[in-house]
């Protein structure tokens, strides 16, 4: 990824931006042009609140190119407080994952990239820390 399409999506990354259809009310993680419930014109910018629940999880033994030195890691599918589901790599574990644990967004590194190593950082989900 150049640098140029990493600012562009800074928003998703480092904040879960999506968008919320004026519409029908859905929330929309990533953003699209088109609401997927309604078929709707869908730009109104959403902040997501980042907290949601474990859906589903595996562990990641043998890492893709580039997440080598991560493995092995827990891949999660987070169902968001609002709705969307995303896929998110769980950090700072203390014990076992669970289904319907609590988990929060926290921005991470994800990688480095390319010859000049240019850090990409992104969402990530721990334990909540706080009840709710």
């Amino acid at each position: 990824m150049h640098i140029a399409q990493n600012w562009r999506l800074k928003g998703q990354r480092y904040g879960l931006v999506g968008e919320k259809c004026p519409s029908c009310g859905h929330a929309i993680f990533p953003p699209r042009d088109v609401c997927p419930d309604c078929a709707m014109e869908a730009k109104t910018l959403f902040q997501f609140s980042g907290k949601g629940e474990v859906y589903s999880f595996t562990t990641i033994q043998d890492a893709p190119a580039g997440f080598e030195e991560q493995a092995p890691y827990v891949l999660a599918i987070i169902k968001l407080d609002e709705g969307p589901m995303v896929t998110a790599q769980l950090t700072d574990l203390d014990g076992p994952v669970e289904i319907g644990m609590r988990v929060e967004m926290v921005t991470r590194k994800l990688r480095t990239e390319g010859p000049q190593g240019v850090i990409l950082y992104g969402y990530k989900f721990r334990k909540s820390i706080t009840s709710s």
